[in-house]
């Protein structure tokens, strides 16, 4: 298991609280210098904050109080951690083999130990025939499978991955996924990966940490971070299109801009009449060709085709607002949809989300 607790002002601000235990693929996802880097750097002993915990398997490596004299750092080279860098950072003038060597230089072990050990990983990575080659001469996913094996070849307690398919096309990303899936289930370990890619981070991780500004506003399982985000900010970091404002009051819903009032369920934490965001879910919504007593009529803005994939934007009838809905190209022809045609929206009110509404330089929107 490993924890983390840490906080610093500068010089980039940091306040980070979470768990990774083993097996488990952590992603850390935000816009650029929002900190996720700075949170590997930190539990590998590259930056210090100013206070915190950093625990791993029992073992403290960092323990500052800024109240107590005590204190517990220790150096990067005696945590046991393996870091893969977003540009591998491979030796251009050693070889793949030796480059995998290279952690174990001071191990105490013979060079030909070394190399039988080094070897056993690059064919544990699937590439074995291409010890004797150098860097240049690799492929991006080549050099990413290299790093991989150096980063593991003194079985570390964790892994840390930064960015680490933002550099390769996506038929190499697919196979490496699998190559990530196989070594979680081999080595058990802790695994913290920084991605700026949401459909990545779905698709791969056991939770998701939202960061904003070096801190982290929501630790949650991809289904439930992006059918319930905590609040506005986070909703707007996870790419949900349709959010909107309104005003709660003791279970309905009003929509600003609109004569909409939604029943909605909550866990009784909202005073009455707080505004507050929401947001509904792909599945929440549905677009049918005729209107029922439920439905809202809208106009079609823009039809967007992605191959099989097709994103409609909608204006609704009785409001300024425009939704966004995703569907299969088939289902867009079954409906018979054009620009400026009329479709029917159906919002299913048992799947809206409410939350607070924070502007992004208040405080409170870290909270619940």
């Amino acid at each position: 298991m490993l924890k983390i607790k840490a906080a610093q002002i500068s010089p980039s601000p940091l306040q980070i609280n979470l768990e990774c235990g083993p097996g488990e693929l952590h992603a850390l996802v935000g816009p650029s210098g929002s900190g996720k880097t700075t949170v590997l750097r930190t539990i590998a002993g590259l930056n210090h904050p100013h206070s915190g915990r950093i625990e791993c398997d029992e073992e403290v490596w960092f323990d500052v109080d800024e109240l107590s004299a005590t204190k517990t750092i220790l150096a990067p080279t005696a945590r046991s951690c393996g870091f893969l860098f977003q540009q591998y950072a491979l030796f251009p003038h050693l070889t793949a083999l030796e480059n995998v060597c290279i952690p174990l230089h001071n191990s105490g072990l013979s060079i030909a130990d070394r190399k039988i050990i080094a070897k056993d990983w690059l064919a544990h990575m699937g590439i074995s025939e291409l010890a004797g080659r150098m860097p240049h001469q690799l492929s991006g996913g080549q050099q990413q499978r290299v790093a991989l094996a150096r980063a593991l070849i003194r079985q570390p307690k964790v892994l840390l991955l930064d960015e680490p398919f933002s550099a390769i096309d996506a038929p190499t990303r697919q196979s490496l996924y699998k190559t990530l899936a196989d070594l979680r289930k081999d080595l058990r370990i802790p695994i913290l990966m920084v991605t700026h890619d949401l459909h990545e981070a779905d698709l791969l991780a056991d939770r998701i940490t939202v960061i904003d500004q070096g801190v982290g506003l929501q630790t949650a399982a991809p289904q439930v971070l992006f059918q319930k985000p905590r609040n506005a900010r986070v909703a707007e970091l996870v790419g949900i299109n349709n959010m909107f404002e309104g005003v709660f009051n003791s279970g309905k819903l009003s929509w600003n801009n609109s004569k909409q009032i939604f029943n909605v369920m909550d866990k009784g934490k909202i005073p009455p009449n707080t505004p507050v965001a929401w947001v509904i879910p792909a599945d929440g919504l549905s677009l049918h060709e005729e209107s029922s007593a439920t439905s809202i009529a809208a106009k079609v803005l823009q039809i967007s085709t992605l191959g099989q994939i097709a994103v409609i934007q909608l204006q609704l009838s009785d409001s300024p607002h425009t939704i966004t809905w995703q569907a299969s190209a088939a289902e867009v022809k079954r409906l018979s949809l054009k620009m400026d045609g009329i479709a029917h929206i159906e919002i299913d009110s048992a799947k809206i989300h409410i939350m607070p509404l924070r502007p992004i330089n208040d405080p409170r929107r870290f909270s619940n």
